[in-house]
């Protein structure tokens, strides 16, 4: 058992749009595709990350309820900004009347992520606040203050344990507030976007996870993503940095040392997302996926997949 009193298994962060589907269209997945996933990871991961609580989840949560399929969820609300943030480089400024509905979506949607919560209370076992909202580059920058008010309005109307889930740094010093609210820490790590090779990678995201830790020694601190792309157009990262084979290698040196600490880390990210990032084939957003988007195993899953490539 971990310190978070679950059964130890693997982990990964799961969003199922394919080429053609994304959330921003409002195209989604369908039951049969979300399904075929599913069937997929199961037998290899047993604990799921959503990012939302859109149509979705509501499809993924669908499918393993109707289909007795055994994952345990960590449910996230996608929180919106909330206040400009002049530090992103790809447009973080709002206009007043934009930001004011910005926190009533907020407010609904995570009244929603508590009757999901609710409604799959055996499937979700833990909830996030939000995602990468207070990391100094993001473009949905939410106050610290806010974010605790979301925390305290979902750990009162649920009975899930509750986190909200960021980049290590902001932890560090800005998130340090949320930490007495939060049940558990959740940490990103991601050691090719802050110009790591390789050979350097293993030992920079055991960095990362053992500041917060060993930081805030009293509560469980958690990794929600951590993986290696596999393509780049060199813009935030090396081409040369990146691919199937470097890929192959730091997910097996990252499950292999959480195995043995009984860390829980989500793998950032089970597929391709073609609808991610800049509309450039290269973009680097678009490869953290140890599937392709047509759902072929790239070399770190042909072992697993064999005769599936």
């Amino acid at each position: 058992m971990n310190r978070l009193e679950l059964a130890f298994g693997r982990a990964i962060c799961y969003s199922g749009f394919r080429d053609g589907q994304s959330p921003e269209t409002g195209i989604f997945p369908t039951y049969d595709e979300i399904k075929e996933d599913l069937l997929l990871l199961q037998g290899h991961w047993e604990y799921l990350r959503l990012y939302d609580c859109d149509n979705h989840a509501e499809t993924v949560l669908d499918v393993i309820e109707t289909e007795g399929l055994n994952f345990r969820v960590m449910l996230g609300v996608y929180i919106v900004a909330e206040v400009s943030n002049h530090n992103c480089a790809w447009g973080g400024v709002y206009s007043d009347e934009q930001l004011e509905v910005n926190k009533v979506q907020n407010q609904n949607n995570v009244k929603k992520l508590i009757r999901l919560a609710n409604r799959y209370s055996d499937i979700i076992f833990s909830l996030s606040a939000g995602n990468e909202a207070a990391v100094e580059w993001t473009d949905h920058l939410v106050p610290v203050e806010r974010i605790m008010e979301f925390v305290e309005t979902i750990k009162e109307g649920t009975h899930q344990p509750v986190t909200f889930c960021d980049n290590y740094a902001p932890w560090l010093n800005k998130l340090e507030p949320l930490v007495d609210v939060v049940d558990f820490i959740s940490i990103h790590t991601y050691p090719v976007w802050e110009y790591k090779n390789i050979d350097e990678g293993l030992s920079f995201t055991q960095e990362n996870f053992y500041a917060v830790a060993d930081k805030y020694p009293h509560k469980s601190v958690i990794i929600t993503e951590a993986g290696w792309a596999t393509n780049s157009n060199g813009r935030g990262i090396d081409p040369h940095n990146v691919s199937e084979e470097l890929q192959h290698i730091y997910y097996n040196q990252l499950v292999n040392w959480s195995d043995e600490q009984g860390i829980l880390t989500f793998i950032f990210e089970a597929f391709d997302e073609e609808w991610k990032g800049s509309p450039e084939p290269l973009e680097p957003e678009k490869h953290w996926g140890l599937f392709k988007t047509n759902r072929k195993p790239k070399l770190v899953m042909q072992e697993l997949f064999e005769g599936k490539a």
